[in-house]
C-alpha cells in the first residue's frame, strides 16, 4: 500500500457551504478493450471509516476484495453503473461514461446535493445539481476512493465471470486491458462478443480481413440526440 491514506477533508469543507449529501464517484474500465465501463458512487459516513481505503489502482487485488464487503456495508449508499462494450461502441466512451454514471447515481436512493469526480471532467451532470471536479481525487478523497475501489471490484468479478465463456483471452488476469497475452489472443483467435469493436486496436490486432471495426456512424444505436437513450 502506497501514499498517504485520502481524508474527509473535501467533503467536510462542501458541507460548510451547504452541500449536505456529497457523493464521490469514479469510472473503471475506460481504457479496456473488452467488457463494461463501470462507475462508481459512494456517500460515506461523517464520522466512522473503514481501514485500508485507497485509490484501487494501489491496492493488490486481494486488498480490494478485502476491503470490497467492509467498504459496501460502511458507506450509507452506494451504486455501480455499467455500460455495456455494445453501448460503449455504439455511443463513444463520452456518452457511455454519463449513461453508467446516471446508472450508478440511480442506485443511491437519495439525491445528492454535489458530486466529487477524480479528474477535470464532468460525466456526473446533469444527474447531480453540483460536481466538484479535482485532480487525483481518488487518491485523496475518501468518498471517490471508496468509489473506486467499489467499482473496480465489481467489474473485475464480472471479467472473472466471463473468462469462463471466453477463455482464450485470459480475461480473469487481464480484465480486458491490453497486454502481451491479451494482444497475442487477438492476433490468433481475432475479437471476442465483448470486445470494443470500435476501438483502434481492430486495426492492428486482428489481422482477419474478415472482421471489420465497427464505426458508429454506420452502426445502429442506442442514442437518439434528440431524446436521449432509447429504452
Amino acid at each position: 500500500m502506497r501514499g498517504p491514506a485520502p481524508t474527509r477533508q473535501l467533503e467536510r469543507v462542501l458541507r460548510e457551504q451547504g452541500y449536505e449529501i456529497v457523493v464521490g464517484v469514479d469510472e473503471v474500465g475506460r481504457g479496456a478493450w473488452a467488457g463494461p465501463l463501470a462507475v462508481g458512487a459512494a456517500i460515506v459516513p461523517q464520522d466512522r471509516r473503514v481501514n485500508g481505503i485507497r485509490d484501487s489502482k494501489m491496492l493488490p487485488e486481494r486488498d480490494r476484495e478485502r476491503l470490497f464487503t467492509k467498504v459496501s456495508g460502511w458507506c450509507l449508499a452506494w451504486g455501480v453503473g455499467m455500460a455495456s462494450e455494445t453501448e460503449c461502441d455504439e455511443l463513444g466512451m463520452s456518452a457511455a461514461q454519463r449513461l453508467a454514471a446516471r446508472r450508478a447515481l440511480e442506485q443511491l436512493g437519495v439525491k445528492p446535493d454535489v458530486a466529487v469526480v477524480d479528474g477535470l471532467w464532468d460525466f456526473v451532470s446533469p444527474h447531480v445539481a453540483h460536481v466538484e471536479r479535482r485532480v487525483r481525487a481518488d487518491a485523496t478523497c475518501l468518498s471517490v476512493a471508496a468509489a473506486s475501489i467499489l467499482a473496480k471490484v465489481t467489474r473485475d468479478r464480472v471479467m472473472r465471470r466471463l473468462s469462463e465463456d471466453y477463455p482464450q483471452w485470459s480475461f480473469d488476469t487481464n480484465k480486458g486491458y491490453p497486454c502481451p497475452v491479451h494482444k497475442a489472443a487477438l492476433s490468433g483467435y481475432g475479437p471476442s462478443v465483448i470486445h470494443r469493436r470500435s476501438w483502434v486496436f481492430m486495426d492492428h490486432f486482428v489481422p482477419w480481413t474478415g472482421i471489420q471495426r465497427s464505426s458508429r456512424a454506420a452502426a445502429p444505436t442506442l442514442f437518439d440526440p434528440a431524446i436521449g437513450l432509447i429504452r
